[in-house]
């Protein structure tokens, strides 16, 4: 039996003598069963080597899309993981956006789950969609498969706070992300302007921000040469069982390693730990300073919250903006990856007055 290697090499070979070759000639040709080749082609997808077409392959011709479509009128189908905390504001954005250009969105809304986001892709398709919004669970071998499908869909697709793994280079999706690492850089940078030498994080477990941010953390803590020795902390939801008594080691490993200040991601955690804190006598900011992260209810806290704010209406309407451009000029137009900045909202959870980082 032929290597991989080779069984690939006769791929390309024969993709680049006919032009198009039907999987089911590749089976005869190469000896193997379907599910080898598949797997084949997959890799060689993968890597962007060939293109897949109905029942075969062929020569990848990058930036080749369908004729495209007047953008007027436009029906532009989004996927959200949810419509609640942090993504209505990104829904309203796109909405915007879109109603300006004279098109309509068709919303649905996942669960952080790649066969519901597979499933619902597929329904807006049945709907006509010409363009599609899209913020998909890349984890796990059922993440890579739903990003392959939505690189091979003959619409336009804009990622919206994703980015392909590492394991498909070659999709050439368009994507619309917040720097949230650059977002938590912002919060350690505030505190150490305040004259902390000791930042720790505290993140939600649950939370698909949450490499990211602890990455910016680690980071800005390296390059401020602030103390090494921080707790960097994943906790529950905030409202979960376990809830009281993990606030209580979180402020107890502060307390040990002479931490007085906290990045905390999210808004819920952060009010839930300034909570907790004010139950065992620590006052926020004189004893602890917190800034939280995605300032959806931080400045209703007591004592309200420095935040860090992404621009999520705005990244909304940018992923619809860059979905409605593809629709418009489909030939010739190279993979858009837009990150945008988030801004830092300072307010009396930390000690400084109220105001805003410049944007």
């Amino acid at each position: 039996m032929r290597l991989a290697a080779q069984r690939r090499e006769l791929i390309l070979a024969a993709v680049r003598e006919h032009g198009v070759v039907r999987l089911a000639d590749l089976v005869d040709r190469l000896g193997v069963t379907a599910v080898t080749v598949r797997r084949d082609v997959t890799a060689l997808a993968d890597r962007g080597l060939v293109a897949r077409v109905h029942g075969g392959i062929t020569v990848p011709r990058h930036g080749e899309q369908p004729r495209p479509a007047p953008v007027a009128h436009v029906l532009v189908g989004m996927v959200a993981p949810s419509a609640e905390y942090y993504w209505p504001a990104v829904i309203q954005g796109a909405q915007a956006a879109v109603a300006a250009a004279g098109g309509r969105l068709a919303l649905r809304a996942s669960r952080y789950d790649a066969a519901e986001d597979r499933r619902q892709v597929a329904a807006l398709l049945d709907r006509g969609v010409q363009a599609l919004l899209v913020a998909p669970s890349t984890g796990g071998q059922a993440g890579l498969d739903l990003m392959r499908r939505l690189g091979g869909l003959n619409v336009p697709v804009v990622l919206i706070e994703r980015v392909p793994p590492p394991e498909l280079p070659t999709i050439g999706l368009d994507a619309a992300v917040t720097d949230h690492a650059l977002g938590a850089g912002l919060a350690v940078r505030h505190l150490a302007a305040l004259g902390h030498r000791a930042v720790g994080l505290v993140v939600s477990r649950p939370s698909p921000h949450h490499d990211a941010i602890r990455a910016g953390w680690r980071s800005a803590v390296a390059s401020l040469d602030l103390s090494p020795d921080v707790p960097a902390l994943d906790v529950p939801t905030y409202g979960s069982a376990q809830w009281a008594a993990v606030c209580d080691d979180v402020l107890d490993r502060c307390a040990r390693s002479g931490v007085r200040a906290l990045l905390v991601h999210a808004d819920r955690e952060a009010i839930g730990l300034v909570d907790r804190a004010r139950d065992r006598g620590l006052d926020v900011p004189g004893e602890l300073a917190v800034v939280s992260y995605d300032d959806e209810v931080a400045a209703a806290s007591d004592p309200p919250l420095t935040a860090v704010r992404p621009r999520k209406h705005r990244l909304g309407a940018l992923a619809a903006q860059l979905a409605l451009a593809r629709v418009a000029d489909p030939l010739d137009r190279p993979v858009h990856r837009v990150s945008l900045w988030p801004s830092l909202v300072v307010r009396e959870s930390c000690g400084a007055g109220s105001r805003r980082t410049p944007q």
